[in-house]
């Protein structure tokens, strides 16, 4: 069920859009069918009590990255289950990258798994997102 989209201008609206990523510094820079990718750089407001980023940061973006995967299909969704799994911590200064691939299409359930790495391909972490995909088409 999906439609064609121009992936230039679902980004430039998702990065418009979403507020809560913007806040963060999130971006996202890639998006074709069934991926996205989305970076950021950990700065001192990320960081939790311990001085390491905090873990919503990470879950944040992993959720962002695979829901604008899911966005490439052209229709507006909801995340209906997401696991994070924490796997090693980054530190201050470094870039995230967070990629999402379709890892299962159906016709109003899709999921997602995410990685995030560091700027040296380092895995920090890998998620599982669900979503369900509504009746509405995103509009521009």
């Amino acid at each position: 069920m999906e439609q064609t989209v121009d992936y230039g201008r679902l980004m430039e609206l998702r990065n418009r859009k979403n507020r809560f990523t913007r806040k963060l510094g999130i971006s996202l820079t890639a998006l074709s069918s069934g991926y996205a990718k989305v970076e950021k750089t950990v700065e001192e407001d990320d960081l939790n009590p311990l001085g390491r980023p905090h873990g919503g940061l990470y879950f944040t973006m992993a959720d962002n990255a695979a829901g604008s995967a899911m966005a490439a299909r052209g229709y507006m969704a909801v995340t209906m289950n997401a696991s994070y799994s924490f796997l090693r911590s980054a530190d201050l200064g470094d870039r995230l990258t967070a990629e999402a691939r379709e890892i299962k299409a159906g016709r109003t359930v899709c999921v997602y798994s995410v990685e995030i790495r560091n700027q040296k391909d380092l895995l920090l972490g890998t998620g599982t997102f669900t979503f369900f995909q509504l009746e509405e088409k995103i509009q521009f």
